[in-house]
């Protein structure tokens, strides 16, 4: 098999959310030293890297996505020799290192918008997105992702300021070119230290219009952010003024010049738009973004139908560009609960992965996939999550998919820390440890086989993709590649379906670890099952 690839070009990533992965120190929150010790798991998995989310010093209101200073380590966490040692070990197990970085919005503790707010002519005035009001109301109809307006008074400067997200995450004014070369110099502080890129957070909120035109009204017949609740307001508006500003593409080709100075680096992009996909192949061509992801793959919908119109969209617009696909991660409920069935949460698991692995593309997998892990249930009164709080019952926000890792479920809290967790250990998740999971047939060493599987197939990694039709509510994809074309069909329905294929007398990969039955070209493919065939 060819390996001149780059390693990120279909690569799988491991998602790591610090708080919750690993505790050192018994304080009850996941660390970098917790990290560290665990790598080795990581490893065993047969995954390329991993993406740490936000670990830098941080007030926590929106737990590590609120910055307030770009280049330390919070001391939840650590400090920054734990995590030079963590990127040490990583590089040992020939794991890749892909961290974070929130640049469209910091914390109002950060010492940048400690200055602006203070007058209009002080030295860092510019550094945020401020604006007059009109009669005392705000400047425009711009909404919060997580409530109400997204302006805010501030009466030391007598002005509004910008915050897409909580009142104490002020945005950044990307039109000042001193914050452009902030952000630079924070990256060049990290890949100095050894990270091998970035997951660029919200990557498309960078620059706003300088108009500050209200957002038109949205239509039945307009796209709909496929990251935001149907019932949160936000969705309301078309968002033409506050995202994907043309700008941004500029500033993004700069930071690929960045990376490039590194060599084998990569970055990241998480886009949010109403129309991600298109963004996305913007942002992935022309030497800008190496991938990006949507979320198009993390909303509720999973219908095949629906399945082969990203696909094929993604495949008509992509052009050099590359997607990075996921079907779970911190901010969204997790697959297992969101599309599968939790009586037969080990087999939707399996299959669900063999269809995120089979897909065009890069792979981040979020920590506990790999276990078959549903939605954690969280009450209201152990909630954390503020943007839950605000939305209760209707999103009962991200702390489902955040409880802690279950590494044992015979130690306290799971074996994840020794005291009481900061969020709530889910009584669910015991019988799915890892402890538990050692036999050949449990889920975690079945998703290690074929993740390890995966990563030997050229038409996996780097082939082609067809998408076949008329296969009902299966979902049948073509992979092709010069040494290597493939067959994969999935059935994430609870019923067994049938399908008649153009090919008879196909040989099944047996190393994927899935079984069907297949007469001359009519295959019968059980609920929640895979099956990978070779083509001649």
């Amino acid at each position: 098999m060819t390996t001149s690839r780059p390693w990120w070009k279909g690569g799988i990533i491991y998602q790591i959310y610090p708080r919750s992965f690993m505790d050192s120190n018994g304080d009850g929150i996941g660390d970098l030293r917790g990290i560290t010790s665990k790598l080795d798991y990581v490893a065993s998995l047969g995954v390329d890297g991993i993406w740490l989310s936000p670990f830098f010093t941080s007030p926590m209101q929106d737990f590590g996505y609120d910055v307030a200073d770009y280049c330390d380590v919070d001391p939840m966490f650590g400090n920054l020799d734990d995590f030079k040692g963590l990127v040490e070990r990583a590089h040992q197990l020939d794991l890749k290192v892909v961290i974070d970085q929130v640049l469209s919005h910091c914390s109002d503790q950060h010492a940048w918008f400690q200055e602006s707010r203070t007058s209009r002519d002080n030295p860092k005035a510019d550094w945020f997105v401020w604006a007059d009001g009109k009669e005392g109301r705000p400047p425009n109809n711009w909404l919060s992702i997580f409530g109400g307006s997204a302006w805010q008074w501030e009466p030391q400067r007598q002005q509004f300021y910008l915050h897409n997200f909580l009142v104490s995450q002020p945005d950044l004014n990307f039109h000042c070119p001193e914050v452009r070369q902030a952000h630079l110099d924070n990256m060049r502080f990290w890949l100095e230290i050894g990270v091998d890129g970035f997951r660029f957070d919200v990557v498309s909120l960078y620059y706003h219009h300088p108009s500050l035109k209200d957002n038109p009204a949205r239509t039945d017949d307009d796209p709909v952010n496929p990251g935001i609740p149907a019932d949160n307001p936000h969705s309301l508006q078309r968002h033409l003024y506050e995202c994907s500003q043309p700008e941004n593409l500029e500033y993004l080709a700069q930071i690929r010049q960045l990376l490039d100075e590194y060599g084998a680096t990569t970055s990241i992009g998480e886009i949010f738009d109403d129309e991600p996909l298109k963004i996305m192949a913007q942002y992935t061509r022309d030497q800008r973004l190496h991938m990006a992801y949507s979320f198009d793959f993390l909303r509720d919908e999973h219908r095949a139908e629906d399945i082969r119109q990203i696909i094929n969209t993604t495949e008509t617009i992509i052009a050099e560009g590359w997607p990075c696909w996921a079907f779970s991660n911190h901010d969204v409920k997790r697959v297992v609960s969101r599309w599968g069935d939790e009586r037969h949460g080990a087999d939707f698991a399996l299959a669900a992965m063999a269809l995120l692995l089979s897909l065009r593309g890069s792979v981040c997998i979020y920590q506990g996939e790999e276990l078959g892990l549903p939605e954690a249930d969280v009450p209201f009164e152990a909630l954390q999550d503020p943007y839950g709080k605000t939305m209760w019952p209707k999103f009962k926000g991200r702390d489902g998919c955040r409880t802690p890792f279950p590494w044992d479920s015979d130690a306290p809290h799971a074996g994840f820390s020794e005291h009481e967790s900061w969020l709530m250990v889910s009584p669910e998740h015991l019988p799915l440890a890892v402890s538990r999971q050692t036999g050949n047939a449990s889920t975690l060493e079945r998703m290690r086989r074929l993740i390890h599987w995966r990563q030997q197939q050229p038409a996996l990694l780097d082939g082609s993709i067809e998408v076949l039709e008329g296969t009902g509510e299966l979902i049948g994809l073509v992979r092709r590649h010069a040494e290597q074309s493939l067959l994969v069909l999935v059935n994430l329905t609870g019923q067994t379906r049938q399908t008649r294929l153009p090919w008879e007398a196909l040989h099944t990969c047996t190393e994927s670890g899935f079984d069907v039955a297949m007469h001359g070209n009519q295959v019968h493919l059980p609920a929640y099952q895979a099956v990978f065939f070779t083509l001649d």
